[in-house]
């Protein structure tokens, strides 16, 4: 019987996220810790801005364990809002401003959040909630609203010195919303112990960050942008953060600012290589190129290691439940068949291929990847029945991802169990199609679903964007397709749109492309 998550022992000695800030603030008061545009804030002057944060949290009633939602986009004070939340004893909740308004009622609701932060621009957004939910405080940060406060204003009138509060490892300082594929909000909780353990994950198995590197950061920091943040506070980096992806001014940051990191998605480094800029911008100091997030098309990453060498790429696989690597490939693996994989298992993470039963596959064989890591959540808030489909007693997590072992120990992700096609009785993985489609020339992104057939139960389906001034027809597409992969994993139908829904993160929104046209399922052919 699969019940509630009991995560791994903590090493001994092990520090907590509040204390791993406390730590980098005393190492690197004078550096620069973060750059926003024109705008730059020191190591000391985060721990005191967010020192100051922390007691004006308090005093507006937001006191140790309490559940804060964060509607707060990119900016300067992202981080030291964070840090605040932490050094005051605050569970914090962050909101994609991306989303609807009726999301964000169900997710302040769904973990009864008594108040909300919100940022600059987001002050309509902030007062539809405060009508939506009742009780709801709102405090802005660098915003307000009539009868609101300003917790940068408020905490000018605060210490420097952050609140005396008592810290656990097993405190809950993050819940992070995920839904996966599965479009089910799910909130999982991170504690004291699992967060920092996170900053233990990135440091040993992807960056040994040193005081001269610098991240550039143009993806949510609320997602797997902002785990980096942590790893270079506590080294002494810099963290460069843009309000949002623009290639243009993403290449010229990563140029102006001497960027020796970057963390993308695949649609990201797409624009980017078809970005006019990319070929004279200067990655002189560019030393990680860092994707993860959903798969990488090989097209993608095969242009990419042309343009900017082999030598930078790091691909990672995690999930929100058990961040950030729980596989990587290095970048002397990025050749050959290995490019289909997402690398070996990282260095603390234990991992097995299981059945439908529980039970481990044999060599060569697709099963659920399941793991075990200090770095897991707690569990999902009030959910006990996902809890237990989720988590095992003994600390396993269900990861719900199918992957395959090779005879060198790389782990190759094969599709959610969720994704996964069943056509005419045999399985079909919709990222082996996709990568086939990639490979030609008119293709310029795609997703792979199945839609009910009365003939196959599920029919393989193509939803393809072309490349400007590009065209291919459908039958030419199938039979592009049929030329690298089995006959039964071809799409029977492909339809040309003029974008694919993403999730909030940047990954191929399947469900919503399965909602879109299960009413028109295409015919066999």
């Amino acid at each position: 019987m699969l019940t509630s998550n009991q995560p791994l022992p903590l090493p001994a000695g092990a520090a907590t996220y509040h204390e791993l800030i406390r730590r980098g603030a005393l190492q690197h008061g004078p550096r620069t810790a973060i750059v926003c545009g024109d705008e730059s804030l020191t190591f000391q002057e985060v721990d005191e801005i967010s020192s100051q944060l922390a007691h004006a949290l308090h005093r507006a009633g937001a006191h140790p364990h309490t559940r804060v939602a964060l509607l707060v986009n990119n900016g300067l004070y992202s981080v030291p809002l964070d840090f605040g939340c932490v050094k005051a004893g605050i569970n914090r909740v962050p909101l994609n401003s991306r989303l609807s308004l009726a999301e964000h009622v169900s997710m302040v609701q769904s973990t009864r959040c008594q108040y909300l932060v919100f940022g600059a621009g987001l002050d309509e957004r902030a007062a539809a909630l405060a009508r939506e939910v009742a009780g709801l405080t709102c405090l802005g940060l660098g915003a307000q609203l009539t009868g609101t406060v300003d917790l940068l204003v408020q905490a000018l009138e605060q210490p420097a010195q952050a609140p005396d509060i008592a810290v656990r490892h097993d405190d809950v300082v993050l819940t992070l919303f995920t839904s996966g594929t599965t479009g089910t909000l799910k909130a999982a909780e991170h504690t004291q112990a699992s967060y920092a353990a996170i900053c233990r994950n990135v440091l040993l198995n992807l960056l040994p960050v040193t005081r001269d590197d610098a991240m550039l950061h143009a993806a949510s920091l609320i997602h797997a942008s902002g785990v980096f943040v942590l790893p270079f506070w506590l080294r002494g980096g810099r963290t460069v953060i843009l309000p949002g992806f623009e290639p243009q001014l993403f290449l010229q940051t990563l140029q102006s600012e001497r960027i020796t990191a970057i963390n993308l998605v695949p649609t990201m480094l797409q624009m980017l290589l078809d970005h006019p800029d990319v070929d004279s911008t200067d990655v002189s100091s560019l030393r990680y190129v860092i994707y993860g997030a959903s798969p990488m098309p090989r097209p993608v990453i095969d242009r990419a290691m042309t343009l900017w060498g082999q030598h930078r790429f790091w691909q990672y696989y995690g999930q929100t439940e058990v961040p950030l690597c729980l596989a990587v490939l290095r970048p002397e693996d990025h050749h050959g068949d290995l490019l289909d994989a997402c690398g070996q298992p990282a260095l603390e993470i234990e991992m097995r291929l299981v059945d439908e039963a529980g039970n481990d596959v044999a060599s060569g064989t697709p099963g659920e990847i399941i793991v075990r890591a200090p770095s897991a959540v707690a569990g999902y808030y009030n959910a006990p029945q996902l809890n237990s489909t989720t988590f095992t007693a003994d600390g396993w997590v269900r990861t719900r991802d199918i992957g395959v072992f090779d005879a060198h120990g790389y782990l190759h992700l094969k599709d959610r169990t969720s994704d996964m096609i069943i056509s005419g009785g045999y399985n079909v993985y919709p990222r082996e199609v996709e990568n086939a489609l990639m490979t030609h020339p008119a293709v310029r992104e795609c997703a792979v679903i199945g839609l009910a057939d009365k003939v196959w139960v599920e029919t393989v389906t193509a939803v393809v964007v072309l490349r400007p001034g590009l065209d291919v027809s459908e039958s030419q597409l199938i039979a592009h397709v049929a030329t690298q992969i089995a006959s039964y994993k071809k799409p029977r139908r492909v339809l040309f749109v003029d974008d694919i829904p993403k999730t909030a993160v940047g990954k191929l929104n399947r469900k919503q492309l399965r909602d879109r046209y299960s009413q028109y399922p295409p015919e066999a052919t």
